[in-house]
């Protein structure tokens, strides 16, 4: 690397670290699940989408290694070059089933499928209707989609309406919103979305990675728990959240799948996602359709530490949902207070800009449905008293 570089990338390391904004990786000694080892210890984890508890299921574990057992490590390459192993195949039928639609299409990830869908069905001469706090890979796949991008303010179709009354010279319009916001953890309002979308011929894409396994029959998402499915022209979703594994796809019409298949991308020139993940995905979808009783455990959890943090004088923002955030405000004070969370055995990452808006900084607590209801109550007890000891409370 030259000197120039490097002396450029280390002042702007520095500048984070002095706003409060640097990152770094931590190691995980073990198996997510509602503990896990970190520097040699068992701490609560809080910060993990792992919302099920699937990730570790000895089911899921098992899928994995019999898929490797009978088609190895790696899918060879693109799934249009090297063919189509048999675990995708199950795994989209089983999604577009879980999903109400005709079909379904698997992506390597959830920023690959929004760029690949995005850049897909838009471009010059189109217009999209973005949620102004959609996720990144939404927020990048309009950007190379490089279509007409009207955002409107967050969960209000108000202003949506006004913004698709200017659209009329558009060729088409695409109104795209996260279901279940992933650091607010509110729901999207679908329903007028929806309404709105039919009065000015506009088509509807959801990203539902936070909310299928958290809501809806089936766990199927806010689309179906609003019976709006058959209106939704594209339902994205992940498959590392709630599903424990790792992936993404897209469900939908099969003119919609065929067409992404030739068109996406993010699918054409990319290797197929690898069997044995494939098969973990597939086995997480089936649990979560016949265990509807870890939903409700989620969410009684979640609903137990909110009531105690709650009480204790804490703001939880505009949440509805499992996600719980513990707005803090500053950058450095999020990263102070989980400093002192980790000492005290309890995981939880400050989410800072860009990821939320300046003087939002949170400690962003995600219980899950295998949480003991010792250590969450060890946890909440451990959020107060540093939330006293910062005058936070």
């Amino acid at each position: 690397m030259s000197n120039t570089l490097e002396q450029g990338l280390l002042a702007e390391l520095e500048g984070l670290e002095r706003e409060g904004l640097r990152r770094s990786l931590r190691v995980i000694e073990s198996e997510h699940g509602g503990r896990v080892t970190y520097g040699g210890r068992s701490v609560i984890m809080l910060s993990s989408n792992n919302y099920l508890g699937l990730a570790a299921d000895p089911r899921v574990k098992r899928a994995a290694i019999a898929a490797v057992e009978s088609y190895g490590v790696g899918a060879g390459a693109s799934r249009l070059v090297a063919g189509n192993l048999e675990p995708l195949r199950q795994l989209e039928a089983n999604v577009a089933r879980l999903k109400g639609a005709e079909a379904a299409l698997v992506f390597g990830s959830g920023y690959l499928a929004n760029l690949g869908i995005l850049t897909a069905l838009t471009g010059p001469g189109d217009t999209i209707f973005s949620d102004q706090l959609n996720h990144a890979s939404m927020i990048d796949g309009c950007r190379l989609a490089r279509a007409d991008l009207k955002i409107y303010r967050h969960c209000d179709t108000s202003h949506l309406k006004v913004l698709l009354e200017g659209s009329a010279a558009a060729r088409r319009r695409l109104i795209i919103t996260d279901s279940l916001f992933s650091m607010d953890g509110d729901f999207a309002p679908l329903t007028e979305i929806v309404d709105l979308a039919r009065r000015f011929d506009a088509a509807v894409m959801v990203d539902e990675a936070h909310a299928v396994g958290v809501i809806g029959p089936d766990g199927a998402g806010l689309a179906a728990e609003l019976g709006l499915r058959e209106q939704v022209d594209v339902q994205m979703g992940t498959l590392s959240k709630a599903l424990g594994a790792y992936g993404a796809y897209v469900a939908g019409s099969s003119v919609l799948i065929e067409f992404l298949i030739n068109r996406a991308r993010s699918v054409i020139f990319t290797t197929g996602l690898p069997p044995s993940v494939a098969a973990a995905a597939d086995a997480a979808v089936g649990i979560l359709r016949a265990e509807p009783e870890r939903i409700r455990r989620l969410w009684a959890n979640a609903a137990h530490v909110r009531s105690r943090l709650e009480a204790a004088g804490f703001s939880l923002g505009r949440t509805e949902s499992p996600i719980l955030p513990l707005i803090v405000g500053e950058a450095q004070a999020a990263v102070n207070m989980a400093r002192r969370l980790f000492d005290r055995g309890v995981y939880v990452i400050a989410i800072r800009p860009p990821t939320v808006p300046i003087g939002t900084a949170r400690l962003r607590i995600t219980p899950i449905a295998d949480h003991t209801r010792a250590d969450l109550d060890e946890a909440v007890e451990a959020i107060i008293q540093c939330g006293r000891d910062l005058d936070l409370i």
